[in-house]
């Protein structure tokens, strides 16, 4: 923390970490939230006060630090004060002007999510859950648009009907009635800050509709991992005007191994196909 008792980026990030994976409900992501902003002061303060912080219930604070493995507050009030209480970075990793400090936030942003991936469970289960899903819809809404259309560039080389759905509205709507209607068991949904509404209402209609939804998003405790029965993190970069979206690009290139390592000989026959196909064609100069 600095001197107004504002934390680190790199404190976020360990604080955002302690729920990572936990399917939280609305009442325990508010609680969560509130631990973000104010974990310098909340890992020093007790249940109750923490409960009138969040505006809970004191046992839905209990209850919080149960579903993260801990035996009870106490226990999840400890792991806090070791985030907030660990050691910054050396000043070295701050040097520089505030175009490099934000490539290196980027950097941190990478590390971090490659740590989250040394568990390989969740994204393979979301790979096998887009892979078996026919059609695939990609729904990428305002600034998440161009990922979304980045990922399905790449998956329609290794899958046979992908969708992307980069328009809101009514038109929006029926684009997933059509999936759902061809035969589509799962949904792949980039949910970027500042979080779209109509993003977070497709997903309410794609879950009523019965669709898996996988989620790539900022954070564990962003509105559309609420929704989402897989919810894969990766940090945004917020240190210049517009973010930065390494982290989130990173993890929809892995994602997409992954779906391919669901059906790997599917996916080799159609990239295969592929290749004839491109070289009958002269699509590529080399």
């Amino acid at each position: 923390m600095n001197d107004n008792g504002v934390m680190a980026d790199g404190q976020v990030e360990r604080v955002l970490d302690l729920f990572q994976g936990a399917r939280l409900t609305p009442t325990q992501r508010r609680i969560a939230q509130s631990l973000v902003r104010h974990a310098g002061a909340a890992a020093f303060m007790s249940a109750a006060e923490v409960a009138e912080l969040a505006e809970v219930s004191q046992p839905s604070v209990t209850r919080f630090a149960m579903a993260l493995g801990y035996d009870g507050f106490p226990a999840l009030r400890r792991r806090l004060r070791d985030v907030v209480t660990q050691a910054p970075p050396a000043e070295g990793a701050a040097a520089g002007n505030e175009l490099q400090r934000a490539v290196r936030a980027e950097v941190a942003n990478l590390r971090h999510l490659a740590d989250q991936l040394a568990d390989r469970e969740r994204v393979a289960a979301a790979g096998a859950l887009l892979a078996a899903s026919r059609p695939l819809p990609v729904l990428g809404l305002r600034a998440a648009a161009p990922l979304a259309a980045y990922f399905a560039y790449f998956a329609a080389k290794v899958h046979p009907d992908v969708r992307v759905l980069d328009s809101g509205g009514s038109l929006l709507a029926d684009r997933l009635d059509q999936a759902r209607a061809a035969g589509a068991g799962a949904l792949l949904a980039i949910v970027l800050p500042r979080y779209p509404r109509e993003a977070i209402e497709a997903l309410r209609e794609a879950r009523d509709a019965g669709l898996a939804i996988v989620a790539i998003t900022d954070s564990a405790i962003s509105p559309a991992a609420e929704l989402a029965d897989i919810a894969l993190p990766a940090a945004v970069g917020a240190q210049l005007v517009f973010d930065l979206h390494t982290a989130p690009m990173t993890l929809s290139m892995v994602l997409l191994q992954a779906i391919c390592d669901a059906a790997p000989a599917e996916a080799q026959h159609r990239l295969e196909e592929f290749e004839r196909s491109a070289n009958r064609r002269h699509v590529f100069v080399n």
